[in-house]
């Protein structure tokens, strides 16, 4: 198994674990969640026992939870640093342009000995 499988893994334990704890401390059943969340008791177990969900469905038992104004801490909002908004004329980037094509790498040399190759 790769080392990010099982960091995956791991986080998606921990994750049900949490859930499970968050759910049980408004001493909601499976059954209870899965109904409010409008999802099937199935998918609420599945994500209890670290397995994985559609993040629709995910989204669904954090809103039950109380969970989704937690999320700006998993990631916060990002607005434009100054530098971009003048770079761009205050308006915000859509869209990345991607590491430049690197072609084959020239040896490094000082200017005076460029020309003496």
């Amino acid at each position: 198994m790769k080392a990010s499988q099982t960091a995956e893994n791991g986080i998606l334990s921990e994750l049900g674990t949490r859930l499970a704890q968050a759910r049980l401390d408004l001493n909601m059943t499976q059954e209870e969640l899965a109904e409010q969340a409008a999802v099937s008791k199935r998918t609420v177990e599945r994500l209890e026992t670290g397995q994985s969900v559609q993040l629709s469905n995910l989204i669904r038992i954090f809103d039950v939870l109380g969970l989704v104004g937690h999320l700006n801490r998993i990631i916060p909002p990002s607005g434009p640093r100054p530098i971009e908004m003048l770079r761009h004329h205050g308006r915000r980037r859509r869209r990345a342009t991607g590491g430049q094509a690197a072609g084959p790498a020239k040896p490094w040399a000082w200017a005076d000995e460029k020309g003496r190759s």
